[in-house]
């Protein structure tokens, strides 16, 4: 009796063994596969990543005052600091959007509803150029801006071209 108690409990072990051995290689061959699946997706996104990388490089100018060393140079041979040219810039402009008439003093379209036009936006090009984009928060528009400084203290704005948009 003592001996087939032991062959039956060498048996069951036997089996037990053999299951856990089989179980255990699915979920290797599982978690390999994961990984297999996760690695190549990893290689995909850097490869995104670069690319990336690559066209932020070469847009890097991309027509921005902050990045454009030779109109930097300029205004500081002009006498200004950087960190006070462009606030001062973007203030003045700001300013134009507190006044009393009818018509915005820089952008050449009348508002179409009860509120005025303001300009909302400006992108400094370079030491002599801005883009700004104007609303009265219905119908919007873009406009091309030259401008120059007068005696380090003045600002005087002229607009070249602009654009209104239709909702």
């Amino acid at each position: 009796m003592k001996n087939r108690l032991f062959m039956y409990l060498f048996i069951f072990t036997l089996l037990l063994v053999i299951f856990q051995f089989v179980n255990s290689k699915s979920i290797i061959e599982n978690y390999d596969e994961k990984l297999t699946n996760y690695m190549e997706k990893n290689t995909v996104y850097k490869d995104s990543i670069q690319l990336l990388k690559d066209r932020e490089a070469s847009n890097i100018y991309s027509f921005n005052f902050e990045t454009n060393d030779d109109a930097m140079t300029y205004i500081e041979n002009e006498g200004f600091k950087i960190s006070e040219f462009i606030p001062f810039i973007k203030d003045e402009l700001y300013e134009l959007n507190v006044y009393d008439t009818e018509d915005h003093p820089l952008v050449p379209y009348a508002s179409m509803t009860e509120n005025k036009m303001l300009i909302d936006q400006v992108r400094m090009l370079n030491h002599k150029w801005i883009i700004a984009s104007f609303t009265d928060g219905t119908y919007w528009g873009e406009m091309l801006l030259s401008y120059e400084v007068i005696d380090k203290k003045e600002l005087r704005f002229k607009v070249l071209a602009s654009t209104m948009y239709m909702p």
